[in-house]
């Protein structure tokens, strides 16, 4: 029976995580019961000053294929990255993460786990034709998501149509051949993953999913995009003959650096 390594990054998400976890574990419990598939449930805090720890730890208490790592550092993708490691090193096939608020109801994810086969990885994509987006989204979070995929595709070269679906699976050797270089951890972590990917030959699909947008997002959606953006510049120029000038702009002081690369 295979095993799959479920990652949650959780930054302050005490309102929010225990249901994530309930149904999450009641969903993958049955599965194991049936001898359909093994799982562990990680969930990685960081930089946490409300309670999240403690209902994380209740709920590791309670349920052994429960786990946590706690950070002081923050960061999503930072969060994820520590986990991959964690992960990598258990007796895991399969390794993916979804995010803390259950935007992605566990079916969905399960859905991941059923369609990656023999590829290397798969992503859910909220873009895909029979997608089903159970929240209206903003003209705003559209006009963001669209623009930055459009920069995503024409810059990078990544031909999908939504890289930053919180839900995402892998296979554990795809991960080991990128786990070391992965640089990019913030709001554009999720392309740096997928684009080193790339680079490895690794074959990455992406499917339809559904998807639940949650109240209380951490998205600014006036000052992420720019931070987004010049992580994707950053990305294009440390694999071009131009490499010279992100060394030179990470040697600077940061007061005189305009966005965080």
């Amino acid at each position: 029976m295979e095993k799959t390594s479920i990652i949650i990054p959780a930054h302050n998400e005490e309102k929010r995580i225990a249901k994530t976890l309930e149904e999450y574990y009641n969903f993958f419990i049955e599965l194991k019961k049936q001898k359909k598939s093994d799982f562990e449930i990680l969930v990685v805090l960081n930089a946490c000053k409300d309670n999240t720890e403690k209902v994380v730890k209740n709920f590791s208490k309670k349920y052994k294929e429960i786990l946590y790592l706690n950070f002081k550092r923050g960061g999503k993708g930072f969060a994820i990255v520590e986990g991959f490691k964690n992960s990598l090193k258990e007796k895991n096939d399969f390794i993916g993460f979804v995010d803390a608020d259950m935007a992605t109801p566990p079916k969905a994810f399960y859905d991941l786990m059923l369609n990656i086969k023999d590829i290397d990885g798969i992503i859910a994509s909220r873009w895909k034709k029979d997608s089903v987006i159970k929240t209206k989204q903003t003209l705003l979070r559209i006009i963001t998501s669209r623009g930055f995929n459009f920069l995503t595709r024409s810059i990078l070269f990544l031909n999908y149509s939504d890289t930053q679906c919180g839900a995402k699976l892998f296979r554990k050797e795809a991960l080991k051949k990128i786990i070391n270089e992965i640089g990019t951890t913030k709001w554009a972590f999720d392309i740096d993953l997928l684009y080193r990917l790339k680079r490895k030959g690794c074959n990455v699909k992406e499917i339809p999913t559904t998807w639940d947008d949650q109240k209380g997002s951490k998205l600014n959606l006036i000052k992420v995009p720019f931070q987004m953006f010049s992580s994707i510049i950053r990305l294009r120029l440390f694999f071009s003959p131009f490499r010279f000038i992100v060394k030179f702009y990470d040697k600077l002081p940061e007061k005189i650096k305009i966005h965080n690369l």
